[in-house]
């Protein structure tokens, strides 16, 4: 009779969910963390180009020109944005982010014709002006909020929701609340910060269209209002954002980081991009609204494939937050300083972590100086050396996205369609309503193809 060793693993229990029950039972704390979900969920990843081929005829690449011009606020705004890509760069705050990787982000956003945002505790000089095109945010903290500084601007977010954290406030651990980043927000050095889950002066969209036209009236109708939800009743939100009177609406998918909340808003609240993204412009094509109020697309986003995919399936743009981290040198082994490559495997280490896996944004104690606000580490992101690297990586996107749409037949990247994508899997294909490949199935569609 054999006596081996037999090592089988519960689903439902396994070691990782063993490892949580240890730490809650010996803590009685839940845990915090940066970054977006690590579950594998449906995404872009499950979507594929039907290129052309006999049926039609794809442009020469690097002959025939491909626009990517892109046009944000148009409904009422005097001065609509006017950008040379449709890729963004998501909000990002000063405190969650250094001042080093905030001038670095406007700067790159301006060498593309981009823009750039804020995030929460107001806006910062370098950050101001470093960028050409910058949009303010106004969340529920009202942190660092200033009528000045929003007239500063080229377009305001009010934001009602992050994709990471719908229906949570936003969090900075006192590690991060520097003297500087105290005194932007009014708040005691060191200590933690908690944001409201809602604005302070509204519990409802009659509210909400108020507070749109006082930030109007403030700015003399000449900046875009975008409002920005976390994805989750995406379909009724997006109406009720239309109906305010907003410009742009911006949807975050779960995919979407953060820089500190509970584990258990990332992976258990929301809804997945690739879903939220269909309700989107399912409520604009409702409100016969699709194309004169324009939608903006984030979480999750990393290639210029996904910005193909999401174009096609109805956004105008879309905003990169983690991507842009990892562009700067996130979860790098390395930071280069006055030149000089040196490792910083040893402080990864006391995180308890490795490059590769690191999630600690909240600690302050960023080992490449990206996430933090400790005079030394941040000297480890040169802004001149991240504005290049972040450069590079908006180019090949943007490189990506023109190729594929060449491929499409496309000569502009906003003719990408619907009927250019097909679906791999029965998830992606009911969530994004796109047929199954090698089908006209669409999920819960049947008998009918979009």
């Amino acid at each position: 009779m054999s006596k081996r060793l037999v090592l089988e693993e519960s689903a439902s229990f396994n070691r990782k969910v063993i490892e949580y029950i240890h730490r809650a039972s010996a803590t009685g704390l839940y845990e915090i963390r940066g970054m977006g979900a690590k579950r594998s969920l449906p995404s872009f990843d499950d979507l594929v180009f039907l290129a052309a081929s006999a049926s039609r005829y794809p442009l020469e690449g690097y002959r025939e020109k491909c626009v990517t011009k892109t046009v944000l606020g148009t409904r009422f705004a005097k001065k609509p944005i006017e950008l040379d890509i449709p890729i963004t760069i998501a909000g990002m705050s000063f405190g969650a982010l250094s001042a080093n990787v905030k001038e670095a982000l406007g700067r790159a956003a301006t060498e593309m014709g981009t823009s750039t945002t804020t995030g929460d505790g107001g806006m910062t000089p370098e950050e101001r002006l470093s960028s050409k095109t910058l949009v303010y945010q106004c969340l529920p903290s009202r942190y660092g909020f200033n009528p000045d500084d929003l007239r500063k601007a080229d377009a305001i977010e009010l934001v009602i929701g992050q994709g990471a954290k719908p229906g949570g406030g936003g969090m900075l651990l006192g590690q991060k609340v520097s003297e500087r980043v105290a005194k932007m927000r009014t708040l005691p050095v060191g200590v933690d910060q908690r944001s409201a889950c809602r604005h302070p002066d509204w519990t409802g969209p009659d509210d909400l269209a108020i507070k749109i036209q006082e930030l109007r009236e403030i700015t003399e109708w000449e900046k875009p209002v975008y409002v920005k939800i976390g994805a989750t009743r995406t379909f009724n939100d997006v109406k009720l954002a239309v109906h305010a009177g907003a410009d742009v609406i911006v949807v975050d998918g779960m995919q979407g980081g953060t820089a500190a909340t509970q584990t258990v808003f990332i992976e258990h609240v929301g809804i997945p991009t690739l879903a939220a993204l269909r309700q989107a412009v399912d409520a604009l094509e409702d409100m016969n609204m699709r194309g004169k109020v324009q939608l903006i697309i984030s979480g999750g986003i990393r290639t210029g494939a996904d910005v193909a995919k999401a174009l096609a399936m109805g956004a105008d743009a879309v905003a990169i937050g983690q991507g842009i981290l990892y562009s700067l040198g996130c979860n790098s082994p390395t930071y280069v300083q006055n030149g000089e490559h040196f490792s910083a495997e040893a402080e990864y280490a006391t995180l308890n972590t490795a490059p590769g896996y690191c999630h600690h944004c909240h600690t302050g104690k960023c080992p490449v100086g990206i996430t933090t606000q400790d005079e030394l580490l941040e000297q480890r992101l040169d802004p001149a050396v991240g504005a290049k690297r972040v450069k590079n990586y908006l180019k090949t996107l943007n490189m990506e996205l023109t190729t594929v749409a060449r491929a499409c037949g496309k000569s502009n990247v906003h003719h990408l369609e619907r009927e250019d994508l097909v679906a791999l899997t029965v998830e992606a294909a009911a969530m994004a309503r796109i047929p199954l490949a090698g089908t006209d199935w669409i999920p819960g569609m049947e008998g009918r193809r979009f």
